[in-house]
């Protein structure tokens, strides 16, 4: 579901973190545009081995979201009202490039994604989570050959994923940011940028704002499942040489689709008289995040709950419409794998703002996998201790 690399980097096996709003604890090193490297499972295997010692301190959960454009993993345990990261990896992997026009997953795209769910395999069998969630969005979702893709997953790696629908991904996707909704505001328009499909939820406290971060899709309104990201942006109107004139329609393609949206009048009528404001979940708002920051090196602290005002955000993006492709490449917050990705997804987050505009919007760098975990935890809080599951070693694909 979300385009690009965010959150949570592939890290050391130990407990070091630092603190968020909300108190979320993920680790920071992570680079703008830059693909992870390709460790030996048998070193990874030690790398991130945990100690006896340690799994006494509770229980061990995991999150994996596989994505269009992204693979991506979370490990953590509960502490506090948030939880600790012990350990994350995520990958562009680009699973869903060529489904939009062929509607089938490349062989190519299928190894890329085998290859990063192997390293993730080493991960859970390392830590040996309690209990976890692991779970496919648009490309599975969308590809005639996903389900099959999914089977030979589970064959070969012992991982097994569920396809979400996009109500739940919408969801998941509200639980995991909710804790950056602004505390006096009296509603919210979330949107998760994807690579194959971008959500948007449309969160309403004037009934009252759900105390528990567990509950805040309880607040949903409205929302939708645009059947847009940024790869499919990118293969119908190219991402490479994106002039003014390409840009805009790709923003009016964007904006045909967001007429759908249940409530849309009523959700202009409440921005008017209200305070509302747009928060962000993908790769295209943390690498204008990045920009704004003049960032060098990925500094997640900075970035997470970043507030952007509409005319930081129109500068941001006419400066990258001024770039040109090679220098799109090389800039250290966008990066080689992301260089013909980012004016699509500028493109998705334009059409939003157009239809409904805010003065501010905020950055999150967080979604799925933070959802995926505060609703596990929220589910076994006060519950007996689940019981310990372990995955087959299967990560050599044998």
């Amino acid at each position: 579901m979300t385009d690009e690399n965010r959150s949570a980097a592939e890290s050391p096996g130990g407990e070091t973190a630092f603190r968020t709003q909300g108190g979320l604890e993920l680790h920071q090193g992570q680079r703008f545009g830059q693909g992870q490297s390709r460790p030996n499972p048998a070193e990874r295997r030690t790398a991130n081995a945990v100690s006896p010692a340690r799994r006494h301190r509770g229980p061990v959960y995991a999150a994996l979201d596989l994505g269009t454009n992204n693979c991506r993993l979370l490990i953590a345990r509960p502490h506090e009202q948030g939880f600790r990261v012990l350990d994350g990896f995520t990958r562009i992997v680009r699973l869903g490039e060529g489904v939009s026009t062929t509607g089938r997953l490349s062989d190519a795209a299928m190894d890329r994604t085998l290859e990063a769910l192997r390293h993730c395999a080493v991960k859970l069998n390392d830590h040996q989570p309690a209990r976890m969630r692991l779970i496919a969005t648009e490309a599975c979702r969308s590809a005639e050959n996903g389900t099959e893709f999914l089977t030979r997953v589970k064959s070969e790696l012992g991982l097994e994923l569920e396809i979400v629908d996009r109500r739940t991904e919408a969801e998941l996707a509200v639980t995991g940011c909710a804790d950056l909704i602004e505390a006096g505001a009296e509603g919210a328009l979330m949107f998760d940028i994807g690579g194959g499909s971008s959500e948007l939820a449309w969160l309403d406290f004037r009934g009252g704002r759900p105390k528990s971060q567990g509950r805040m899709p309880a607040s949903i309104r409205s929302w939708q499942s645009l059947p847009v990201g940024v790869v499919s942006i990118a293969e119908k109107f190219g991402g490479v040489d994106v002039t003014p004139e390409v840009f805009e329609a790709m923003v009016a393609f964007v904006s045909g689709h967001l007429r759908q949206f249940r409530g849309r009048e009523k959700l202009k009528q409440m921005i008017a008289n209200h305070s509302v404001h747009l928060i962000g979940t993908s790769g295209t708002v943390t690498t204008l995040a990045g920009l704004h920051l003049g960032l060098e090196r990925y500094e997640r602290q900075k970035v997470d709950g970043l507030w952007l005002g509409r005319g930081e955000v129109d500068g941001l993006i006419r400066a990258l419409l001024g770039m040109p492709f090679e220098r799109r490449m090389a800039h250290p917050c966008i990066g080689r794998d992301r260089a013909d990705l980012v004016l699509p997804g500028c493109a998705i987050f334009e059409a939003i703002r157009r239809e409904w505009p805010t003065e501010r919007v905020r950055v999150a760098d967080r979604g799925l996998r933070e959802g995926i975990l505060i609703s596990l935890m929220d589910a076994d809080r006060g519950q007996i201790r689940p019981k310990r599951h372990f995955l087959r070693s299967r990560t050599n694909g044998r």
